[in-house]
């Protein structure tokens, strides 16, 4: 926990310049009171100011940027991470000349450390958050990808009349395969075995 002990005239004037040297709001700390000002004999002689501790509560999706930062300059590579809002959560996003480490076979590294970073922020957060991460676009072209193999293996469900098993993935990529044939005339999907090696099965109606 990072802290600070300011001091000032009155309470109020300690806990204002302990908030303008970190930038923050009042709702951003915590306060704990040291020492009340006292005004001494005739008012001046051993006066003493109010001194205060202020204690930074954590932000979660700070939190969540600085375990990334210290996980890339551990690696010694350079990412920059861009942060926005979406309908599932906050994304992070990650640009740099050297993601497809950071990806991984299938998106499985990405999906490692996006596990991490929600365990990170999490800790810190009074609600659930959700995090994406992101690298240049992987989910919606990993998406994009599956809904296709989605469409393909079910043409060849009909043609040979026999299910196909898919490969392990995880619940998010199972929900896109579910989501692209759940309106399917012909196939219909459903799910099988434990995690991590739960699979998606494409089968006739």
């Amino acid at each position: 926990m990072k802290k600070i002990v300011v001091t000032g005239k009155t309470i109020e004037d300690a806990v204002k310049a302990g908030l303008a040297k970190w930038q923050v709001s009042e709702d951003r700390v915590h306060i704990h009171i040291l020492e009340q000002p006292s005004k001494g004999f005739l008012g001046f002689i051993g006066s003493k100011e109010a001194k205060v501790e202020l204690e930074l509560i954590p932000d979660p999706l700070e939190e969540a940027n600085l375990f990334l930062q210290d996980i890339f300059k551990t690696m010694q590579i350079s990412i920059t991470i861009d942060q926005r809002k979406d309908k599932e959560g906050t994304v992070l996003s990650l640009s740099g000349p050297e993601l497809g480490i950071l990806i991984g076979k299938r998106g499985q590294t990405l999906d490692a450390l996006q596990y991490l970073v929600n365990i990170v922020a999490n800790r810190y957060s009074n609600s659930h958050l959700r995090i994406i991460l992101d690298a240049e676009n992987f989910r919606e072209r990993r998406k994009k990808t599956l809904e296709e193999l989605a469409v393909r293996l079910a043409n060849r469900v009909i043609k040979s009349k026999k299910e196909v098993i898919l490969e392990p993935m995880n619940s998010q990529e199972r929900k896109v395969i579910h989501s692209e044939l759940q309106n399917h005339r012909l196939v219909k999907t459903y799910s099988k075995g434990e995690e991590p090696n739960r699979r998606v099965v494409i089968a006739l109606k």
